[in-house]
């Protein structure tokens, strides 16, 4: 399948048709859980006006930065976007960002924006990862196995180094069953919740965790500086310890505080019981003096009645 196809002298590249594809489906679904997360849907467009070019400018500088080699001879090739070179996790990152300062300005709770729009992202991230497919390109190692030099355990990768072009291990439609499936979880778990917040820390660490071992069979990973440690599995270990931390405290402290008001409750309950047994003896003096009085008032009666 070509990448590119051209329309009255027009190319048109594959890649972006998918991302905004994966862009608008992520849109589409914010607009649908809005309203039960109680967020008009208003707001959500305004949030993806400014979350979406934020998110591009971010996954461009993420990966100009860990691959500056290619631009530092000519700077202003950095701005040339439509030649590729876009990382998904500095994407993610600016998305953050961005949900933090929309949140900020329209007085909206950060947590349930993240809430509402962690099951959108993980979508648009495994549609998106289909563009890869078109370009060959996020593939792992070489496959030398007959038995496995099939799509999708492993893709034909003809565009490789001269020499190097046979079948590679189909990182990217990995990294897209996952996403589906996280997908799946989180707009299952959303009806669920206990604490706002906990569907976009089950993003981070659930996506966190499958890009980390996913990102180990790739051959076309940024690395940090000049070592071997690979950017987006540090950042994934970052990110995965960073969710299950928070997840875990906010855990911790809805415990204390249900545990908190139960002994309240008891506390409360005590108190009632005990005010009752006190009173309990006056009561009892006056339904006494209640039945001595109604006593006196039927003799009286009779008396009346004989004479």
């Amino acid at each position: 399948m070509s990448p590119e196809f051209t329309i009255l002298g027009i190319t048109i590249h594959w890649y972006g048709i998918i991302i905004a594809l994966a862009v608008m489906c992520g849109v589409l679904l914010a607009l649908k859980l809005s309203k039960s997360l109680g967020i008009d849907q208003d707001s959500i467009i305004d949030f993806a006006l400014l979350a979406i070019p934020m998110a591009i400018i971010g996954a461009r500088i993420y990966y100009v930065v860990f691959q500056w080699d290619l631009y530092k001879d000519n700077p202003i090739s950095v701005l040339y976007i439509w030649e590729g070179g876009l990382a998904i996790y500095g994407g993610v990152l600016a998305g953050i960002l961005a949900g933090i300062i929309f949140a900020k300005i329209k007085k909206i709770n950060f947590w349930q924006l993240a809430d509402l729009g962690a099951p959108c992202l993980i979508l648009g991230q495994a549609i998106g990862r289909w563009g890869n497919f078109v370009n060959q390109e996020a593939y792992g190692r070489l496959v030398t196995n007959p038995a496995w030099q099939w799509f999708p355990a492993s893709v034909y990768i003809s565009n490789a180094l001269p020499g190097k072009q046979g079948w590679y291990m189909a990182t990217f439609f990995y990294e897209s069953i996952w996403n589906f499936a996280v997908f799946i979880f989180l707009l299952t778990y959303i009806k669920k919740r206990k604490r706002k917040g906990e569907v976009f820390l089950f993003y981070l660490i659930l996506y966190s965790f499958g890009r980390f071992i996913i990102e180990g069979f790739r051959t076309d990973s940024l690395y940090i500086a000049n070592t071997s440690i690979r950017s987006s599995q540090l950042l994934s270990l970052i990110l995965f310890t960073l969710g299950l931390t928070l997840f875990i405290s906010g855990r911790i402290r809805e415990a204390k505080k249900a545990s908190a008001n139960q002994d309240l409750d008891i506390v409360e309950d005590t108190l009632v019981n005990s005010t009752l047994d006190e009173q309990a003896p006056e009561k009892q003096i006056e339904e006494t003096r209640a039945e001595d009085l109604d006593g006196k008032e039927d003799a009286t009666d009779a008396l009346a009645e004989e004479e």
